[in-house]
Protein backbone atom coordinates (compact mmCIF):
# COMPACT_ATOMS: atom_id res chain seq x y z
CA UNK A 1 0.00 0.00 0.00
CA UNK A 2 1.51 3.26 -1.34
CA UNK A 3 1.51 5.69 1.56
CA UNK A 4 -0.01 9.17 0.92
CA UNK A 5 3.22 10.90 1.74
CA UNK A 6 4.48 8.84 -1.30
CA UNK A 7 1.96 9.98 -3.19
CA UNK A 8 1.91 13.66 -2.41
CA UNK A 9 5.73 13.44 -3.21
CA UNK A 10 5.04 11.84 -6.56
CA UNK A 11 3.11 14.73 -7.45
CA UNK A 12 5.76 17.25 -5.77
CA UNK A 13 8.19 15.55 -8.46
CA UNK A 14 5.75 15.57 -11.59
CA UNK A 15 5.06 19.43 -10.81
CA UNK A 16 1.48 19.08 -10.28
CA UNK A 17 1.67 19.99 -6.38
CA UNK A 18 4.16 22.69 -4.90
CA UNK A 19 5.67 21.19 -1.59
CA UNK A 20 4.36 22.84 1.59
CA UNK A 21 5.57 21.89 4.96
CA UNK A 22 2.16 22.64 6.57
CA UNK A 23 0.24 20.27 4.19
CA UNK A 24 3.09 17.72 4.56
CA UNK A 25 2.43 17.70 8.55
CA UNK A 26 -0.87 16.56 7.73
CA UNK A 27 -0.07 13.17 5.82
CA UNK A 28 1.10 11.29 8.97
CA UNK A 29 -2.66 11.75 10.70
CA UNK A 30 -4.67 10.51 7.14
CA UNK A 31 -2.29 8.13 6.90
CA UNK A 32 -2.64 7.23 10.20
CA UNK A 33 -6.56 7.02 9.55
CA UNK A 34 -5.96 5.01 6.63
CA UNK A 35 -4.17 2.33 7.97
CA UNK A 36 -6.68 1.67 10.98
CA UNK A 37 -9.09 1.00 8.41
CA UNK A 38 -7.39 -0.44 5.35
CA UNK A 39 -5.76 -2.74 7.97
CA UNK A 40 -7.08 -6.89 7.68
CA UNK A 41 -9.87 -7.54 10.23
CA UNK A 42 -9.62 -10.38 12.25
CA UNK A 43 -12.70 -13.06 11.64
CA UNK A 44 -14.18 -15.65 14.22
CA UNK A 45 -16.81 -15.61 16.36
CA UNK A 46 -15.07 -14.24 19.45
CA UNK A 47 -12.74 -11.85 17.58
CA UNK A 48 -14.41 -8.35 18.60
CA UNK A 49 -13.95 -5.50 16.16
CA UNK A 50 -11.35 -3.17 16.94
CA UNK A 51 -11.76 0.48 18.19
CA UNK A 52 -12.04 2.79 15.10
CA UNK A 53 -9.21 5.14 14.95
CA UNK A 54 -9.55 8.90 15.67
CA UNK A 55 -11.20 10.67 12.92
CA UNK A 56 -9.26 14.28 12.28
CA UNK A 57 -10.92 17.64 12.18
CA UNK A 58 -8.78 20.05 10.00
CA UNK A 59 -9.15 23.51 9.87
CA UNK A 60 -7.44 26.96 8.31
CA UNK A 61 -7.90 29.87 5.78
CA UNK A 62 -9.16 29.41 2.83
CA UNK A 63 -7.02 28.42 -0.58
CA UNK A 64 -4.32 26.42 1.81
CA UNK A 65 -4.80 23.13 0.07
CA UNK A 66 -7.75 21.37 2.79
CA UNK A 67 -9.86 19.69 0.05
CA UNK A 68 -7.14 19.04 -2.07
CA UNK A 69 -5.49 16.38 0.86
CA UNK A 70 -9.37 15.64 1.57
CA UNK A 71 -9.10 14.36 -2.10
CA UNK A 72 -6.07 12.91 -1.83
CA UNK A 73 -6.76 10.88 1.24
CA UNK A 74 -10.40 10.12 -0.33
CA UNK A 75 -8.94 8.94 -3.60
CA UNK A 76 -6.63 6.27 -2.06
CA UNK A 77 -9.05 4.03 0.19
CA UNK A 78 -9.32 1.39 -1.49
CA UNK A 79 -12.13 -0.70 -0.44
CA UNK A 80 -13.17 0.87 2.48
CA UNK A 81 -16.12 1.77 1.99
CA UNK A 82 -15.75 6.05 1.80
CA UNK A 83 -17.95 8.80 1.32
CA UNK A 84 -16.64 12.27 0.39
CA UNK A 85 -19.47 15.15 0.23
CA UNK A 86 -20.15 18.67 0.96
CA UNK A 87 -21.17 18.97 4.77
CA UNK A 88 -23.93 21.22 3.48
CA UNK A 89 -25.15 18.47 1.06
CA UNK A 90 -24.59 15.87 3.29
CA UNK A 91 -27.06 17.49 6.17
CA UNK A 92 -30.03 18.29 3.64
CA UNK A 93 -29.67 15.02 2.81
CA UNK A 94 -30.29 13.98 6.38
CA UNK A 95 -33.14 16.07 6.37
CA UNK A 96 -34.70 14.81 3.74
CA UNK A 97 -34.33 11.04 5.03
CA UNK A 98 -35.58 12.34 8.30
CA UNK A 99 -38.64 13.29 6.56
CA UNK A 100 -39.25 10.06 4.96
CA UNK A 101 -38.60 8.30 8.51
CA UNK A 102 -41.60 10.64 9.88
CA UNK A 103 -43.96 9.35 7.78
CA UNK A 104 -43.51 5.64 8.79
CA UNK A 105 -44.56 6.50 12.61
CA UNK A 106 -40.89 6.60 14.49
CA UNK A 107 -40.76 8.26 17.98
CA UNK A 108 -37.11 9.18 16.68
CA UNK A 109 -36.27 10.10 13.01
CA UNK A 110 -32.67 10.63 13.81
CA UNK A 111 -32.07 6.46 14.61
CA UNK A 112 -32.69 4.92 11.80
CA UNK A 113 -31.27 7.50 9.12
CA UNK A 114 -28.04 7.17 11.45
CA UNK A 115 -28.07 3.61 11.25
CA UNK A 116 -28.57 3.62 7.19
CA UNK A 117 -25.74 5.75 7.02
CA UNK A 118 -23.63 3.56 9.61
CA UNK A 119 -24.69 0.64 6.86
CA UNK A 120 -23.31 2.09 4.18
CA UNK A 121 -19.74 3.68 4.91
CA UNK A 122 -17.08 3.18 7.22
CA UNK A 123 -15.24 6.65 6.63
CA UNK A 124 -17.10 9.69 6.22
CA UNK A 125 -14.97 12.19 4.80
CA UNK A 126 -16.65 15.65 4.84
CA UNK A 127 -15.29 19.48 3.09
CA UNK A 128 -16.03 22.56 4.52
CA UNK A 129 -17.66 21.83 8.10
CA UNK A 130 -19.92 24.94 9.15
CA UNK A 131 -23.14 25.16 11.11
CA UNK A 132 -25.25 28.34 10.09
CA UNK A 133 -28.63 26.82 10.31
CA UNK A 134 -30.77 26.22 13.76
CA UNK A 135 -32.39 23.18 12.43
CA UNK A 136 -28.82 21.80 11.56
CA UNK A 137 -27.34 22.58 15.27
CA UNK A 138 -29.86 20.80 16.79
CA UNK A 139 -29.96 17.56 15.19
CA UNK A 140 -25.95 17.37 14.43
CA UNK A 141 -24.99 15.98 18.14
CA UNK A 142 -27.26 13.53 18.10
CA UNK A 143 -26.32 11.98 14.71
CA UNK A 144 -23.19 12.05 15.06
CA UNK A 145 -23.30 10.76 18.55
CA UNK A 146 -25.29 7.72 16.82
CA UNK A 147 -22.14 7.49 13.72
CA UNK A 148 -19.26 7.75 16.49
CA UNK A 149 -20.99 4.59 18.27
CA UNK A 150 -21.66 2.79 15.11
CA UNK A 151 -18.42 3.15 13.99
CA UNK A 152 -17.96 5.38 11.22
CA UNK A 153 -14.64 7.60 11.33
CA UNK A 154 -14.95 11.20 10.36
CA UNK A 155 -12.47 13.29 8.33
CA UNK A 156 -13.83 16.74 7.91
CA UNK A 157 -12.75 20.43 7.00
CA UNK A 158 -13.14 23.27 8.01
CA UNK A 159 -12.52 27.21 7.98
CA UNK A 160 -13.51 27.44 11.61
CA UNK A 161 -11.80 26.06 15.01
CA UNK A 162 -14.32 23.91 16.65
CA UNK A 163 -14.95 26.36 19.37
CA UNK A 164 -16.20 28.85 16.52
CA UNK A 165 -18.68 26.71 15.24
CA UNK A 166 -22.52 27.88 15.17
CA UNK A 167 -20.64 30.74 16.96
CA UNK A 168 -23.91 33.38 18.27
CA UNK A 169 -25.95 30.97 16.61
CA UNK A 170 -29.52 31.06 18.51
CA UNK A 171 -30.09 28.56 21.56
CA UNK A 172 -26.46 27.64 20.81
CA UNK A 173 -25.70 26.23 24.43
CA UNK A 174 -27.88 23.35 23.33
CA UNK A 175 -24.96 22.86 20.15
CA UNK A 176 -22.05 22.94 22.59
CA UNK A 177 -21.67 18.89 23.62
CA UNK A 178 -21.73 18.75 19.59
CA UNK A 179 -18.11 20.52 19.93
CA UNK A 180 -17.02 18.36 22.91
CA UNK A 181 -17.96 15.24 21.19
CA UNK A 182 -15.50 16.67 17.70
CA UNK A 183 -12.66 17.44 20.51
CA UNK A 184 -12.89 13.60 21.98
CA UNK A 185 -13.60 11.79 18.28
CA UNK A 186 -11.64 14.18 15.86
CA UNK A 187 -7.86 15.09 16.22
CA UNK A 188 -8.20 19.11 15.74
CA UNK A 189 -4.90 20.08 13.55
CA UNK A 190 -4.78 23.78 11.79
CA UNK A 191 -3.50 23.78 8.52
CA UNK A 192 -1.19 26.71 8.89
CA UNK A 193 0.40 27.34 5.66
CA UNK A 194 1.29 31.03 5.01
CA UNK A 195 0.44 30.68 1.35
CA UNK A 196 -3.20 30.95 -0.65
CA UNK A 197 -2.60 28.48 -3.15
CA UNK A 198 -6.18 29.89 -4.71
CA UNK A 199 -5.34 33.55 -4.53
CA UNK A 200 -1.87 32.19 -6.44
CA UNK A 201 -4.85 30.81 -9.20
CA UNK A 202 -6.89 33.58 -9.20
CA UNK A 203 -3.78 36.19 -9.55
CA UNK A 204 -4.05 37.37 -13.34
CA UNK A 205 -6.85 35.94 -13.84
CA UNK A 206 -9.65 37.76 -15.06
CA UNK A 207 -12.91 38.01 -13.69
CA UNK A 208 -15.48 39.82 -15.50
CA UNK A 209 -16.16 38.31 -19.18
CA UNK A 210 -18.34 40.84 -21.45
CA UNK A 211 -20.43 40.31 -23.44
CA UNK A 212 -21.76 36.69 -23.10
CA UNK A 213 -21.21 35.29 -25.80
CA UNK A 214 -19.68 31.47 -26.70
CA UNK A 215 -15.93 33.40 -25.88
CA UNK A 216 -17.07 34.41 -22.50
CA UNK A 217 -18.98 31.60 -21.74
CA UNK A 218 -15.47 29.24 -22.77
CA UNK A 219 -13.43 31.33 -20.76
CA UNK A 220 -15.82 31.16 -17.77
CA UNK A 221 -15.76 27.13 -18.61
CA UNK A 222 -11.80 27.42 -18.50
CA UNK A 223 -11.75 29.57 -15.00
CA UNK A 224 -14.24 26.56 -13.13
CA UNK A 225 -11.94 23.58 -14.51
CA UNK A 226 -8.92 25.59 -13.03
CA UNK A 227 -10.25 26.64 -9.66
CA UNK A 228 -12.47 23.42 -9.23
CA UNK A 229 -10.91 20.72 -10.45
CA UNK A 230 -13.37 18.82 -11.41
CA UNK A 231 -17.20 18.35 -12.19
CA UNK A 232 -19.42 20.22 -9.39
CA UNK A 233 -22.55 18.87 -7.14
CA UNK A 234 -26.19 20.43 -6.63
CA UNK A 235 -25.14 22.34 -2.99
CA UNK A 236 -28.39 23.13 -1.00
CA UNK A 237 -28.27 25.43 1.62
CA UNK A 238 -31.73 25.61 4.23
CA UNK A 239 -32.11 28.94 4.95
CA UNK A 240 -35.27 29.43 7.21
CA UNK A 241 -36.96 26.38 6.23
CA UNK A 242 -36.38 26.65 2.60
CA UNK A 243 -34.18 25.37 0.42
CA UNK A 244 -31.92 27.80 -2.35
CA UNK A 245 -30.45 25.61 -4.61
CA UNK A 246 -26.73 26.46 -6.25
CA UNK A 247 -26.82 24.20 -9.29
CA UNK A 248 -22.53 23.96 -9.20
CA UNK A 249 -20.13 23.65 -6.19
CA UNK A 250 -16.77 21.88 -5.77
CA UNK A 251 -13.80 23.18 -3.34
CA UNK A 252 -15.33 26.36 -2.24
CA UNK A 253 -16.33 27.34 -5.84
CA UNK A 254 -20.01 27.82 -6.48
CA UNK A 255 -21.30 28.24 -9.95
CA UNK A 256 -24.88 29.41 -10.99
CA UNK A 257 -26.50 31.60 -13.77
CA UNK A 258 -28.17 34.68 -13.15
CA UNK A 259 -31.75 33.59 -13.42
CA UNK A 260 -30.62 30.89 -10.22
CA UNK A 261 -29.74 33.44 -7.88
CA UNK A 262 -31.61 36.82 -8.58
CA UNK A 263 -34.75 35.11 -11.01
CA UNK A 264 -36.20 33.83 -7.99
CA UNK A 265 -37.98 35.32 -4.96
CA UNK A 266 -34.28 35.27 -2.99
CA UNK A 267 -33.39 37.73 -0.22
CA UNK A 268 -30.76 38.97 2.22
CA UNK A 269 -30.79 35.83 4.41
CA UNK A 270 -30.70 34.04 1.76
CA UNK A 271 -27.71 35.85 0.37
CA UNK A 272 -25.76 35.84 3.26
CA UNK A 273 -26.30 32.46 3.57
CA UNK A 274 -24.38 31.46 0.23
CA UNK A 275 -21.54 33.79 0.94
CA UNK A 276 -21.01 32.12 4.10
CA UNK A 277 -21.02 29.11 2.55
CA UNK A 278 -18.94 29.66 -0.56
CA UNK A 279 -15.58 31.53 -1.01
CA UNK A 280 -15.76 32.15 -4.83
CA UNK A 281 -19.41 32.59 -6.98
CA UNK A 282 -19.21 31.90 -10.45
CA UNK A 283 -22.45 33.96 -11.85
CA UNK A 284 -23.03 33.45 -15.68
CA UNK A 285 -25.26 35.58 -17.68
CA UNK A 286 -25.88 38.65 -16.32
CA UNK A 287 -28.09 40.52 -18.48
CA UNK A 288 -28.89 44.32 -19.00
CA UNK A 289 -30.94 45.83 -16.07
CA UNK A 290 -33.58 48.08 -15.74
CA UNK A 291 -37.41 48.51 -15.71
CA UNK A 292 -38.26 45.37 -17.56
CA UNK A 293 -36.47 43.08 -14.95
CA UNK A 294 -36.50 45.55 -11.85
CA UNK A 295 -36.73 42.90 -9.23
CA UNK A 296 -33.98 41.03 -10.43
CA UNK A 297 -31.99 44.08 -10.68
CA UNK A 298 -32.94 44.37 -6.71
CA UNK A 299 -32.07 41.29 -5.69
CA UNK A 300 -28.51 41.62 -8.03
CA UNK A 301 -27.67 44.22 -5.67
CA UNK A 302 -28.51 42.59 -2.52
CA UNK A 303 -26.24 39.65 -3.47
CA UNK A 304 -23.40 41.61 -4.60
CA UNK A 305 -23.25 43.30 -1.59
CA UNK A 306 -23.52 39.76 0.82
CA UNK A 307 -20.44 38.86 -1.08
CA UNK A 308 -18.41 41.98 -0.78
CA UNK A 309 -18.82 42.26 2.87
CA UNK A 310 -17.77 38.37 3.05
CA UNK A 311 -14.92 38.99 0.94
CA UNK A 312 -16.03 36.70 -1.76
CA UNK A 313 -14.62 36.29 -5.25
CA UNK A 314 -16.97 36.72 -8.01
CA UNK A 315 -16.12 36.12 -10.97
CA UNK A 316 -18.85 36.26 -13.84
CA UNK A 317 -20.07 37.01 -17.50
CA UNK A 318 -22.53 39.91 -18.39
CA UNK A 319 -24.06 41.92 -20.98
CA UNK A 320 -21.75 45.00 -20.34
CA UNK A 321 -19.27 46.63 -18.23
CA UNK A 322 -20.54 47.33 -15.06
CA UNK A 323 -21.45 51.41 -15.39
CA UNK A 324 -23.32 49.90 -18.58
CA UNK A 325 -25.09 47.40 -16.71
CA UNK A 326 -27.97 49.31 -15.18
CA UNK A 327 -29.06 52.75 -17.98
CA UNK A 328 -32.78 53.30 -17.24
CA UNK A 329 -35.48 53.42 -14.86
CA UNK A 330 -35.67 53.29 -11.13
CA UNK A 331 -32.82 52.97 -9.14
CA UNK A 332 -29.73 53.50 -11.34
CA UNK A 333 -28.38 55.74 -9.20
CA UNK A 334 -28.43 53.47 -6.63
CA UNK A 335 -26.68 50.89 -8.78
CA UNK A 336 -23.79 53.37 -9.19
CA UNK A 337 -22.88 51.79 -5.51
CA UNK A 338 -23.01 48.09 -7.08
CA UNK A 339 -21.22 49.43 -10.51
CA UNK A 340 -17.79 50.27 -8.23
CA UNK A 341 -18.65 47.36 -5.80
CA UNK A 342 -18.20 45.05 -9.10
CA UNK A 343 -14.82 46.90 -10.63
CA UNK A 344 -13.46 46.94 -6.37
CA UNK A 345 -14.10 42.96 -6.68
CA UNK A 346 -11.94 42.76 -10.01
CA UNK A 347 -8.81 44.05 -8.50
CA UNK A 348 -5.78 41.57 -8.03
CA UNK A 349 -5.77 39.79 -4.57
CA UNK A 350 -9.06 41.22 -3.30
CA UNK A 351 -11.66 38.49 -1.57
CA UNK A 352 -10.75 35.07 -0.76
Amino acid sequence: MTDLRTIYDNRVADGSLSPDPAQEAVLPELDRIRSALMAPQKKGFFKRAPEPPQGLYLWGGVGRGKSMLMDMFAANMGDVPTRRVHFHAFMQEIHNAMHEARKTGVDDAIAPVAAEVANSVKLLAFDEMQITDITDAMIVGRLFEALFAAGVVVVTTSNRIPDDLYKDGLNRQIFLPFIELIKEKMKVMELASPRDYRQDRLAGTKSYFTPVNPESRAAMNAVWDDLAGGPGEELILRVKGRDVVVPEFRNGVARAKFHALCGRPLGAADYLTLAEAVRVLMLDDIPSLGRSNFNEAKRFVTLIDALYEAKVRLICSAAAEPEMLYLEGEGTFEFERTASRLREMQGEGWGA
